[in-house]
C-alpha cells in the first residue's frame, strides 16, 4: 500500500519523531509506516488524516502491480 505520509509530514516540517509525539506513536511506527513497511490500523490512519486535513483514501492507495 502506498501512502503519502512522508510528502505531508516534510511539507509541515516536521520529523518522525514530533508526528509520532502527536499520534501518540513511536518515531520508528512513523518510519514503518512511511517506509511501507506497516500499513497503520484504521484509527490511526483517521488520526493521520484529521491531523493534515485529508482524507484516508487521499494519503492511502493500493499500488494495483
Amino acid at each position: 500500500m502506498r501512502n503519502r505520509v512522508r510528502e505531508l509530514r516534510s511539507a509541515q516540517g516536521l520529523s518522525q519523531g514530533q508526528l509520532g509525539a502527536v499520534l501518540g506513536v513511536s518515531r520508528q511506527t512513523v518510519n514503518a509506516i512511511e517506509t511501507e513497511r506497516y500499513t497503520p490500523s484504521l484509527p490511526l490512519a483517521l488520526a493521520l488524516g484529521k491531523f493534515f486535513g485529508v482524507n484516508v483514501e487521499e494519503m492511502f492507495h493500493v499500488d494495483e502491480d
